[in-house]
């Protein structure tokens, strides 16, 4: 079966700060995820091993730059964060941040978040997932590439432990309404506010958010929690 992916395989280019700290940093702070077309051989992640102790793990789908990571890490110091990207420059920028922030709750994979959750994160495993500002893929015709669909977010929410959070960000308000209508559907998910949850204090500005503000774009925020 062809399976579709949700993010464009964007490369960039990698600048020497960039590529010393994926050299350097990768064997200590890395995860390498298998490509999706590869048959699923991975061993559950240890994320004790990964962190060097154990703590409610928050997965973060799409990091870009890392700058929201490095912050809800920084103010967070009692969960670990596990940033998910695909795009080079971004990783090794993170991993230089989180170098010279001394942050150690921070670990970072390469490639498809979606291959990670099926065949190397353990059911029931997450204290949270992050899915800030997704690729909204606005034609309709790559609208089945968009991230939340119902068989993705299904997987999602058997991750979450029962009490754990999906927190989706996004600036296209079609993608919003596609995202409430998913969750909302979810068996298991129950949505913390009625509708759009207001912006949370706790989640930083990112880059994609100032680029929809700029843009006239309207900001939703959807805060979504396992119950069952």
């Amino acid at each position: 079966m062809t399976r579709i992916t949700t993010f464009y395989p964007r490369r960039g280019r990698v600048s020497g700060r960039h590529e010393d700290a994926l050299t350097r940093l990768w064997p200590a702070y890395g995860v390498d995820i298998a490509h999706p077309t590869e048959p699923p051989t991975d061993l559950p992640l240890d994320t004790a091993a990964l962190f060097g102790r154990r703590a409610p793990l928050v997965l973060e789908i799409g990091s870009g730059m890392g700058d929201a990571t490095v912050a809800m890490a920084a103010a967070d110091p009692g969960r670990d964060y596990l940033a998910v990207e695909v795009f080079p420059p971004g990783l090794g920028n993170l991993l230089a941040v989180v170098e010279e922030r001394g942050l150690a709750n921070v670990r970072v994979a390469q490639g498809d978040a979606l291959h990670l959750l099926r065949h190397m994160l353990a059911p029931d495993s997450l204290a949270a997932v992050h899915v800030y500002f997704p690729d909204p893929w606005p034609k309709l015709k790559h609208h089945k590439r968009r991230l939340i669909q119902p068989d993705n977010v299904a997987l999602l929410r058997s991750r979450l432990a029962v009490g754990g959070v999906l927190h989706c960000a996004t600036d296209w308000a079609d993608y919003a309404e596609q995202m409430a209508e998913v969750l909302d559907a979810t068996d298991g998910l129950a949505n913390l506010h009625d509708g759009f949850a207001p912006r949370p204090e706790h989640r930083p500005v990112t880059k994609f958010e100032r680029r929809g503000i700029a843009a006239g774009r309207q900001i939703f925020d959807l805060l979504y929690r396992r119950t069952s």
